[in-house]
């Protein structure tokens, strides 16, 4: 026993073996045991650098797009205006060469007897009919005429034994009024005298007619111009006005007042007199002189002044409006002076330069451009998402039931395939865009069309993959295990047979998001795609129409430019990752 205890003790005791903790490589055998299929295609997608730039691109796209939205103070829609000085039209002067008619109270000169009289002026005639009335005209001036309507009182014919009068039936003739009539017409005179009552004497078809004359009408080129616009002009006024001009008489009554004339610099001042003194009643002159807008009352006083400058061949002028002394430009053009002056105007801040109250300035409409780019960002990326959404989900039943089903089935869904495929989509969407151009509808209304139309113009491609995935696995064991448990069809194509090909949907959808924002983009610029008061990345862009704004408004087109850029890009490199990454085999 010793014996076998002394050996027992000589026994070495083994000694203990040093741990490592050397890393594992990412494809170390018992790294990928470890793993699950998820974990390594998200370890192979994190490892690709292009993946990670495009993930950060688009992260920041989200960002800017959603959450910028919320802090800008600006709305979308949103124009921005201030105040400026600009030189505008306040006024235009004309010199008038048209006869103006001035009808008495009570009476009627139409239009047709005023082209009537025109005609008779022309002739040198003193007399002239319209719409069976008779009048006469009598030229006082080179310029000024009185018009009166002829009343038949009496007519003439000849007999045998002289003239036989006949009388209007509401006519009283005065004593002695039938043998002037007579003796009017042997001597062969065009008017006569009774009682200080003056007739006219016409003849007409062998007939002797006599008329007695009313005032209608003076026609005149003079303009008159009235210190208070709430004067009402008399016909009587400015028919004593005229005359005493005519006369040279420097004070005349009409209307029951007193009225005195005044010449100045080639303006007629009238002042009405009154027991206090004299007070400006209004002006006459050959220039008329109008307000650009009808809410503006040019006083007198302006209306002068104006005038003055013009005979004087001043190119400006200075009037004191109440509120100060203002400059006022003339310049002629023709027959025609414009007076303009400097106002200040609400316009639109369109095309603002960078500053810290617009980062990066205005657009044509006064438009925060990088509101807009936030706004336009959020249009862009969902009409993108929904678009990919709608042709997939087509895509993956009609390209799951014809993979599944084969045979008719496949044959006429891929020829609808092949039928969609040779619709000219490029000019379909621009009849569709003229149309609802023509139609007016409403831009969110457009705005779905839009997406609408590109989702079932883009499905036969994701048709035509599922179809192909789904013929390679239909005879694999699983699914010969599905067909022996009795799955029903849906079950069969959409909880085994679908979610095999979702690898192959997650990076075509991916990779067709950045085609998508480009094709919206391009149909925005056009005027096709997203209407105004949306903003999208394209209808931005579209402001820039001619090379002036191009080469000198960088700021509203680069931005916008760079954000559809960095999109797509950064769709197109997580694309290219995530293909990597479910498929390894492609990056050799």
């Amino acid at each position: 026993m010793s014996f076998f205890k002394h050996q027992s003790n000589k026994v070495q005791q083994p000694e203990p073996m040093e741990v490592t903790h050397e890393p594992l490589a990412l494809d170390d055998e018992q790294r990928v045991k470890v793993l699950s299929p998820g974990m390594l295609v998200f370890k192979r997608f994190i490892s690709n650098r292009l993946a990670i730039v495009g993930t950060i691109c688009i992260t920041a796209m989200f960002l800017f797009s959603f959450i910028g939205g919320w802090l800008m103070p600006y709305g979308e829609d949103e124009v921005f205006k201030h105040y400026v000085e600009m030189i505008k039209d306040y006024a235009s002067v004309t010199e008038n060469d048209q006869i103006r008619y001035t009808v008495a109270e009570g009476k009627e000169f139409p239009s047709v007897a005023q082209a009537s009289f025109v005609l008779a002026a022309n002739k040198k005639e003193t007399t002239f009919s319209a719409r069976n009335k008779q009048y006469t005209l009598e030229q006082l001036d080179d310029d000024f005429y009185i018009i009166s309507a002829l009343q038949e009182v009496a007519s003439a014919g000849t007999t045998k034994d002289g003239y036989l009068v006949s009388l209007s039936p509401e006519f009283k003739a005065p004593r002695g009024f039938e043998a002037a009539f007579r003796q009017a017409i042997a001597n062969k005179l065009e008017s006569f005298t009774v009682n200080d009552t003056e007739y006219t004497v016409i003849l007409q078809k062998k007939f002797y007619y006599a008329y007695i004359s009313q005032i209608v009408a003076s026609a005149s080129l003079d303009i008159f111009d009235y210190i208070s616009s709430e004067t009402v002009a008399t016909f009587e006024f400015q028919y004593k006005a005229q005359l005493a001009v005519l006369n040279n008489q420097t004070t005349f009554t009409a209307d029951g007042l007193n009225f005195e004339l005044k010449e100045e610099e080639g303006i007629i001042l009238i002042s009405q007199v009154t027991a206090s003194g004299k007070t400006e009643y209004a002006t006459i002159s050959r220039y008329i002189v109008n307000p650009i807008s009808s809410d503006i009352f040019l006083t007198i006083e302006f209306k002068d002044a104006a005038k003055v400058a013009i005979e004087e061949g001043k190119p400006k002028f200075t009037f004191n409006d109440g509120s100060g002394d203002k400059e006022y430009i003339i310049e002629r053009k023709n027959t025609i002076w414009s007076i303009r002056s400097s106002a200040s105007a609400l316009v639109t801040l369109d095309f603002d330069q960078p500053s810290l109250t617009h980062l990066l300035g205005t657009d044509g409409n006064g438009m925060d451009i990088l509101t807009r780019l936030m706004y336009g960002g959020r249009v862009s990326l969902m009409i993108g998402f929904i678009v990919v959404i709608i042709e997939t989900l087509i895509g993956v039943i009609l390209g799951g039931i014809a993979g599944y089903f084969g045979k008719w089935v496949d044959n006429l869904l891929m020829r609808l395939v092949d039928v969609f495929n040779s619709i000219p989509s490029t000019p379909l969407i621009i009849i569709l865009g003229a149309m609802m151009d023509a139609m007016r509808i409403d831009p969110q209304i457009r705005m779905i069309y839009l997406m609408l139309i590109l989702g079932f113009l883009g499905w036969p491609y994701i048709a035509r993959l599922v179809r192909g995935q789904i013929l390679s696995l239909r005879e694999q064991e699983f699914m010969v295990a599905a067909e022996a448990t009795g799955l029903s069809v849906n079950r069969k194509i959409f909880r085994h047979l679908v979610p095999n090909v979702i690898p192959q949907l997650i990076v075509v959808s991916t990779m067709s998001l950045g085609g998508v924002i480009l094709t919206e983009s391009v149909l925005s610029f056009l005027g096709l795609g997203v209407k105004y008061p949306f903003a999208s990345w394209g209808n931005i862009i579209n402001a820039v129409s001619n090379v002036f704004v191009m080469t000198n408004y960088w700021f509203v087109w680069i931005p916008a430019g760079f954000c559809i850029l960095i999109t797509v890009l950064g769709f197109n490199f997580i694309g290219d990752g995530l293909r990597d990454a479910f498929d390894p085999k492609m990056k050799r």
